[in-house]
């Protein structure tokens, strides 16, 4: 495929920095979806960055992706100046690094700044563009003095991360987080899609008032709103009403020759309070995909259409 643009990008709120509008949510090559080498994610991160996708979005819990980043920085396929970096400190559970598993997660300060001075020596890098915690289960201890915020901020004093802030699910979380003035950036997902709007509701107009820089997960909803045939993602008896309606949006696309990729991609796109879209892409050809996809115009009368539709 050749790719006419490089991605689009757009300030990533009050950090100032300029994100591409898909940056690469590095579960891709994590082996979650399917297997990938490291000379294929090698090869992955340097075609990612040529084509402007130079935003690499990580976590301990994607897999083995962590460490195949590591390799590209370290075996000199991107220098660390060409690439922005945001990672987690993950509060799944009581598992290693609060990953997934059983128990209450640690959400003390003492281990998140052992997580990420490990996590930064797993990259072979000194420090990370912007950390977030990850997933906690309840809000409160990670506010608390001696808490996961505490700890990052004090990862910041260190020079350990230059931005800080969230990436949960539950808005009431995002919003007590917002108003303690203490973050500058967060991740939401799965609720400003095709498919769902929520995080407009409340949530964006709050981010926007406070100048927070916004990533936007699960906008094609992990494969659903690609173009790709739901029943090759679950089997039809399983699917849930999303996945209905993902399938029904799939075949008014093929009828009238649009691209669903494009169609779900350029829908976020057009929320401006929204400044990335992750997209975890398994090979060149999903990523070049994407990035074609995020750099085409989608007409005023199809948009129109498909609303009128009412899928």
């Amino acid at each position: 495929m050749v790719i006419s643009a490089a991605c689009p990008r757009r300030r990533w709120g009050k950090t100032g920095l300029s994100i591409p509008v898909i940056p690469y949510g590095t579960q891709g090559f994590g082996n979650n979806f399917g297997p990938v080498t490291d000379e294929e994610a090698k090869l992955l991160v340097r075609r990612a960055v040529d084509l402007g996708v130079n935003h690499f979005d990580c976590a301990r819990c994607y897999g083995d992706s962590l460490r195949k980043l590591g390799v590209a920085i370290q075996h000199g396929v991107v220098a660390r100046d060409e690439i922005i970096i945001s990672g987690r400190v993950c509060c799944h559970s009581g598992a290693p690094w609060g990953g997934y598993g059983e128990g209450d997660p640690d959400y003390g300060k003492g281990r998140v700044l052992a997580d990420v001075e490990d996590q930064l020596s797993i990259l072979g890098i000194d420090r990370f563009d912007a950390l977030f915690v990850h997933d906690p289960a309840a809000i409160e201890p990670t506010l608390a003095v001696g808490g996961t915020l505490q700890g990052l901020e004090e990862a910041r004093a260190k020079g350990w991360v230059d931005w800080i802030g969230y990436g949960m699910k539950p808005h009431d979380f995002h919003l007590a987080v917002i108003d303690t003035e203490r973050t500058d950036a967060l991740l939401c997902f799965s609720d400003f899609n095709l498919l769902r709007q929520s995080a407009a509701q409340r949530l964006l107009p709050a981010a926007a008032d406070a100048d927070m820089g916004v990533l936007n997960g699960w906008s094609i909803m992990r494969g659903w709103l690609t173009g790709t045939p739901l029943e090759q993602i679950a089997a039809p008896h399983k699917w849930n009403k999303d996945q209905q309606r993902a399938e029904r949006m799939r075949l008014w696309c093929k009828e009238r020759d649009v691209s669903l990729l494009a169609l779900a991609l350029q829908f976020c796109l057009a929320e401006t309070r929204i400044h990335g879209n992750p997209a975890g892409s398994l090979n060149s050809t999903q990523l070049e995909a994407n990035v074609a996809a995020a750099s085409t115009t989608i007409s005023a009368d199809v948009v129109q259409a498909f609303v009128a539709a009412g899928l």
